[in-house]
Formats: structure tokens, sequence, C-alpha cells
């Protein structure tokens, strides 16, 4: 219970310690005393491309360390390419020696696969940046994606490499999810692109929808047809008179003849 709770009040320093990403910042347990990092902010991170990379090296981490990364103005996560992108590395050392930070770096990976690697991001290196036992610190991680990387979810895998007694450690601090979204926002040609396309596929279903409902009212609209009464027909009286003794009445008799 009693470390859930260190965990807890660690994270919450993390956050408030966002303004502070220059200086890395060293609090202590009840029982010591607070610890500030020395030195100018350029002394305690150094990132160029001299620097030595720990991608080929693999080292276990040191017992009693634990890591917590938070992206202070970033919940959501979401890095631009081609841009700076920050986070906030923190660290407590419940060991029984001090420890000295080397370097934090980290890589891109594809999500369903960690075996193929998208990109290395730079290595940022530290100098005087130490962590005396029963404290804990915070030190910050400035990294950008490639400008060429395209759109999506790609997994980001960070870790920091320190020194206890010249023997050299590191613990993964992230192991989780990323989205790479294109400079521009909103106005990006990829989203450009599938707004048109949506437009256009509503438009077609909008007239696929009309053409359907105009053929059902024109089959609601067609009438029965009329059907046709055969019947014999009735001649009047009057008209018999004046057709006596002519050839219709005449042929009408034969028929009658017939028909008996």
């Amino acid at each position: 219970m009693r470390s859930t709770m260190s965990i807890r009040v660690f994270l919450t320093l993390l956050l408030f310690s966002s303004s502070f990403l220059q200086v890395a910042r060293c609090q202590s347990d009840p029982e010591t005393d607070v610890v500030e990092g020395t030195g100018e902010a350029g002394d305690l991170g150094i990132v160029g491309d001299d620097v030595q990379d720990f991608g080929s090296d693999s080292f276990s981490p040191a017992p009693g360390i634990e890591t917590v990364c938070v992206f202070p103005r970033n919940p959501s996560k979401v890095v631009v390419a081609g841009e700076e992108s920050e986070l906030l590395v923190g660290m407590k050392n419940d060991g029984d020696s001090s420890l000295n930070i080397i370097a934090i770096q980290a890589s891109v990976h594809l999500p369903f696969d960690h075996r193929y690697l998208v990109q290395n991001l730079s290595v940022q290196a530290f100098n005087n940046a130490t962590v005396p036992s029963s404290a804990q610190a915070t030190f910050p991680y400035i990294f950008a994606v490639s400008k060429f990387m395209q759109p999506g979810s790609f997994d980001l895998v960070g870790t920091i490499v320190y020194e206890i007694d010249q023997n050299p450690y590191q613990s993964t601090f992230y192991n989780g999810t990323i989205e790479v979204s294109e400079p521009g926002g909103l106005l990006s040609v990829e989203s450009v692109f599938l707004f048109c396309l949506g437009v256009a596929l509503l438009g077609l279903l909008g007239f696929w929808i009309r053409g359907q409902i105009q053929n059902l009212s024109k089959k609601t609209k067609r009438a029965p047809k009329a059907k046709v009464e055969v019947g014999t027909a009735t001649t009047d009286a009057s008209t018999d008179e004046w057709l006596e003794g002519t050839a219709y009445t005449q042929s009408l008799s034969n028929k009658s003849k017939k028909k008996k």
C-alpha cells in the first residue's frame, strides 16, 4: 500500500515539474533531504550526433529502480512528424547506492511486431545527473520522428541507461502506442482526399436511394387494367321493326337456327 501511494505522489510531482524541463530535480523520501541537480541545464543534458548509441547493447534493470513516463503537455500522445515532442522520465531509487544517469534513448516500431524497426530516435546524454539512494528524480527527453513517416499508430519504446558502482544498467520507462500525424493539422493532403471521397460516396448513395424511391412510386401509381365483359347484346324493339325483312334480320334468323 505504501509503495502504491508513493507512486501516485511521484506522478503528481512529475506533472508539476513539466515547466522545469531543462533541470533535473531530485526529491527524496520524508526521511532524507531534498537533493537538487548541480550545474547548468546545458551540463545536465547533451544531444548530438557524436553521442554514443546504446541500441546495440542490452543491459538488465537494476533491482530497486522504478521508472515512469509522463507526456506533460500531450496526454493524447499525438506526435507531429518532423516536429519536436517532449516527455518526462521519472526514476525512483530504492537501492542502497546512488546511480548516475548516462543517457535516454528511444525507438519507433511497428505495433504488430517490434522486430520491425521504423526509426531510431536521438540519444540524449546527461552529465552530472545523479539520483541518490532513497530519492526520486525527473529527467526531460526531447525527440522527433522523421518528417517522412506516414501517419498512423506506432509503438514507442524508451529506455534510460544508468550506472551503479560503475556497472551499466537500463530500464524501459515506456513501451506503448503513439499516434503520428502529418504537419498542418486538419488540412493535410490525406485528410482532404478522405473528405472528398466520403462526400462523393454519400452523393452516389443519395442518387441510388432517390432512384429506388422513384421506381417504387411509379409502380404504385399504375392503375389496374379494366376487364372487358362479353355478354349478350340486347336490341331495341323499335329497331327490330324497321329492320324486318332486311338481310340483317335474315342472317340473325339463320344463326339462331344453326344454334338450335
